[in-house]
């Protein structure tokens, strides 16, 4: 559906209040936002460019419960993330024997 068949089409089917040209306060800018959808209003949207740049990559793996548990209690007890205790176990692991 085009832009202009969709404004016709909300325009035939759905009442589109408009935007107050100011809000007496934040609270009404919330309550009118809340109960309004911003895509019912594509004239006031623009294209913008985001460049942004990955600080940490995150990978999945699948761990079976019964070691997700043990790693689970070992981390608490080393008062780290799992993520970082199985992040050290990983690389003593693959480091091998010194």
């Amino acid at each position: 559906m085009t832009r202009a068949e969709r404004k016709y089409y909300y325009a035939k089917k759905k009442k589109i209040d408009q935007i107050p040209e100011e809000f007496e306060s934040s609270e009404a800018a919330s309550e009118f936002w809340d109960a309004h959808d911003t895509t019912d209003y594509p004239e006031f949207l623009r294209s913008v460019t985001v460049v942004s740049q990955l600080r940490r990559r995150r990978f999945e793996i699948e761990i079976e419960p019964d070691v997700l548990s043990i790693l689970e209690t070992k981390a608490r007890k080393k008062g780290v993330t799992v993520g970082r205790l199985a992040g050290d176990l990983l690389r003593r692991q693959l480091a091998g024997p010194r």
